[in-house]
């Protein structure tokens, strides 16, 4: 034999080995990524049960549960949500109790969040919340927890989910711990952070102050909402005639030294920062949601719409399921279907037989930033020593020594300045003639004192009249929260609920009294006055205009009913929905194609601003006009095929970074959201403002027209470099795209294969901030990629259950090998919805799989 032919031998043989090494690889893999999919056929003994439940799955996996008495039905629940999705929920839980380093290791970012998260307390409020809630809802909160338990006994880590067998490359992995009713209410406290209000432009106020160092300047970039333009979510003729009137006025200066206020708000700032944030922060935040009198409807019934505006993460947000006592009564109350959380019994947003709900955030202003005066374990109050009290809390580390940890707190809240042990925190020098030696900051919000949301999520779910949604609204501390409502018998309406402060007048102090700035804690002139009586609280039944349309903007006309917030979304998107509302319902009448398409509406208020005054300007190369020339022929819609809003999208982000970024601290740049839009239109009146200059650009004095021309050819450099030179073909959705991440395993320093597995596949999409698509991105970035957007889009229809509509954001699995952890990703993008039956027959159709709890 040649050697050439033993050497084509040898290398065969060597490849076969390979691949058989591959092959073994490959098979173990599926294995393993397989392995933790649940049985959702078939029969499943479940000890602890009345009777039979029925658990049928439709083509994408949502469950319909079928119970005989509540307990059944909440237990089930708890089951199913741990069979498609328990390690979102233990990571949740982790992350809310602080206890992330717990289950990842040694990580400096877990460790700070922990840290965090301790000081704030989530856990021990969420227990303290358990006596105070109604039998009934501790026994669902029970039931829950034990159906959870039931799917976790004697399963190992790797048959729940296959991060566990990806972690247990790094750290100790052990079989999950039992679920507590608890975790189930600590996880209202993340929901209540990520909507906490206007805590983010608090910050930026103060941080705003200390380059520009001018109150009346820092106002101008948070400009009043333009109720002149866009309508708030009532009118005065919608409210009732019990309504308050709120404080007005404002002090005008600011007497803290700004050097001493900015090193505390800064340490403070960046501890706040390493909280997660599991539904979402920043631009973008918020929501749709409307409802149409069936005075206005095809149907003659009401028509409901709501799609809540989140971070996008894999998987998604919410679980879709249905609810079902077999015989509905008092005693088994719940017919119910939509949308709920991973870890929490009931349903958030959907409808039962009678009643139809959807939420957006009210954005009211539940946090306060306290400035203390400390000295030593006291800080100063009226002139008087108020304590501070502190506990000790111990951080397990896995694989790593426990973190001991001092948790200070004052009279106002958890001390978040010196958490993460920061140089220089509480070094700051008093301002002359000031009691006490050092500064820290403590955060005073709603969320830190116990309430009773969890007995308004399950209230609602049965709640059949605008009596029941005000009397589960008195109950809905926190997050505050905007309810549109409508009936089967063809009521439509609106409740504002929450724990809103009071917060006095205060014209003679150093900052505004009204929660805008940072306040003084040693004078209680600015403590919090109680809170607003629930009675008080915005709400509407059946108005003249036939619709009640919700985004984030004000409740109320100004000086109107309780003070809620100076902070509010300004308004566009909510004024595009009522246009087309207004617009549909003059040519006829509405139906349920017509609710999803406003959903999808791409329409660019920036674009109505701006592009006019664009086209104004003269740009004589012929190269760096072609951007200039695709806005002379756009229909100012930001769809993802479009070319001219890819270019304007690149023109906003230049105007931005060259008329303020050079004002501001670094981190806090423009993010290019409704407030923005709002700063710009009022400044293209004041071509020769001040704000227009860029002072990067030393010796020259920019006007509006120089900033915006230049931003044209900058946007035309920066596309021609990323998309082509040929402006035609450039393409929104090839630069705006929405890519869901796994929150463990998704980042970059994971390797490839490990991401790939767990995040989908990036999809094209249009819209845009403060747009009615809201797929926001963040103009201050370095990526014109998705920071929040639509979760899911449901349209409810008042007179056929059977005919309405949903989609959420991924799918309805948890687990990255289902076939259900990515389906619905695609069509949500091209904004497609699915049929969504309610009734027993309907969801019996439907059914694809069949599983039978047994006791």
């Amino acid at each position: 034999m040649s050697r050439r032919r033993l050497l084509r031998l040898s290398l065969v043989t060597v490849a076969a080995v390979v691949v058989l090494a591959l092959v073994a690889v490959m098979v173990t893999a599926v294995i393993v990524v397989r392995r933790p999919l649940p049985e959702v056929s078939g029969e499943k003994e479940l000890a602890g049960l009345d009777a039979d439940v029925t658990v049928t799955r439709d083509d994408r996996g949502v469950p319909t549960i079928t119970a005989t008495t509540s307990r059944d039905l909440f237990r089930a629940q708890g089951y199913v949500a741990a069979q498609d999705r328990f390690f979102e929920m233990d990571y949740r839980r982790h992350v809310t109790s602080g206890r992330l380093s717990e289950l990842v290791g040694e990580n400096e970012d877990a460790l700070a969040a922990d840290k965090v998260i301790r000081t704030f307390g989530w856990r021990r409020v969420a227990q303290q919340e358990w006596d105070l809630l109604q039998p009934a809802t501790r026994d669902a909160l029970q039931a829950y927890a034990d159906g959870v338990n039931d799917y976790l006994a004697d399963r190992d880590p790797g048959a729940v989910a296959v991060e566990y067998s990806v972690l247990g490359l790094q750290v100790d992995v052990t079989a999950p711990e039992e679920w507590d009713p608890i975790d189930s209410l600590a996880w209202l406290k993340a929901m209540a952070w990520d909507l906490r209000g206007n805590y983010d432009a608090e910050l930026e106020r103060a941080a705003s102050y200390s380059t520009i160092g001018d109150v009346a300047r820092v106002d101008e970039l948070f400009p009043t909402y333009p109720q002149d333009l866009n309508l708030p979510i009532l009118t005065a003729a919608d409210l009732p005639v019990t309504t308050v009137e709120q404080a007005a006025s404002r002090a005008t200066s600011l007497d803290l030294d700004g050097a001493d206020l900015q090193e505390a708000m800064a340490s403070a700032s960046a501890a706040l920062a390493a909280v997660p944030h599991l539904m979402g922060d920043g631009e973008g935040v918020g929501s749709n949601s409307w409802v149409v009198s069936g005075a206005l409807t095809e149907s003659g019934k009401p028509l409901l719409a709501n799609d809540p505006h989140l971070g996008i993460s894999a998987p998604g947000i919410w679980e879709q399921i249905g609810l079902r006592c077999d015989d509905v009564s008092a005693a088994c109350p719940f017919d119910v279907s939509g949308f709920a959380f991973a870890g929490m019994p009931g349903v958030v947003i959907g409808h039962n037989a009678s009643l139809a709900w959807g939420l957006t955030n009210l954005g009211a202003d539940v946090t306060d930033f306290v400035l203390e005066r400390v000295d030593e374990d006291t800080t100063r109050l009226d002139g008087a020593s108020a304590p501070i009290t502190e506990r000790t809390e111990v951080i397990k580390v896995n694989g790593g020594d426990d973190v001991r940890l001092t948790v200070r707190e004052s009279v106002h809240g958890p001390l978040v300045s010196d958490v993460l042990d920061l140089v220089g925190v509480g070094t700051a020098p008093v301002p002359e003639g000031a009691p006490g030696r050092t500064f820290e900051v403590a955060l005073a919000w709603t969320a830190l004192q116990p309430g009773r949301t969890m007995d308004a999520v399950l209230a609602i779910n049965v709640a059949t009249t605008a009596a029941d949604i005000q009397a589960a609204a008195a109950l809905f501390d926190v997050p505050s929260q905007n309810i549109v409502f409508a009936t089967t018998d063809g009521h439509i309406g609106y409740q504002a609920p929450g724990r809103i402060p009071v917060r006095a007048n205060v014209s003679d102090g150093p900052v505004p009294s009204d929660g805008t700035w940072p306040r003084p804690g040693w004078d209680s002139r600015y403590d919090w006055q109680g809170f607003v009586d629930a009675a008080a609280m915005p709400r509407a039944l059946d108005p003249v205009e036939g619709f009640v349309v919700t985004a984030n903007q004000a409740v109320t006309p100004a000086g109107v009913g309780p003070f809620l917030t100076d902070d509010w979304d300004y308004g566009y998107r909510a004024q595009r929905i009522r246009t087309l509302l207004t617009a549909a319902t003059t040519d006829g009448t509405v139906d349920v194609a017509d609710m999803a398409r406003i959903q999808s509406d791409e329409h660019s208020p920036f674009a109505d601003v701006l592009v006019p005054v664009l086209l104004t300007l003269d740009i004589d190369d012929s190269f760096y006009d072609d951007g200039q020339e695709l806005l002379r022929t756009w229909d100012r819609v930001q769809s993802s095929d479009s070319a001219a809003a890819a270019y304007f999208a690149a023109v906003w982000v230049d105007v931005l970074r060259s008329a303020f970024a050079d004002d501001l601290p670094d981190g806090y740049g423009p993010n290019g959201g409704s407030r923005w839009l709002e700063v710009v239109r009022r400044l293209l009146e004041e071509p020769a403002s001040p704000w227009w200059d860029d002072k990067t650009t030393a010796g020259v004095v920019e006007g509006r027209d120089e900033v915006l021309t230049r931003a044209m050819v900058e946007a035309r450099r920066q596309l021609t470099a990323q998309l082509g030179r040929d402006a035609s073909d450039w393409r929104w959705g090839l630069v705006h795209t929405a890519a869901p991440e796994h929150p463990v395993l998704g980042g970059a320093s994971l390797p490839g294969v490990i991401r790939n597995l767990v995040n989908p596949d990036a999809v094209k999409v249009g819209g845009g901030s403060s747009i009615v698509n809201a797929t926001a991105w963040d103009a201050s970035s370095e990526s014109f990629g998705v920071t929040a957007a639509p979760s899911m889009r449901m349209v409810v229809d008042l007179g056929d259950l059977d005919a309405s509509t949903w989609v959420t954001f991924t799918g309805t699995s948890g687990h990255p090998a289902s076939v259900h952890y990515a389906d619905q990703l695609g069509p949500w993008s091209r904004g497609e919805t699915f049929p969504w039956p309610f009734t027993q027959a309907a969801t019996e159709a439907d059914a694809r799989d069949r599983l039978t709890l047994t006791p």
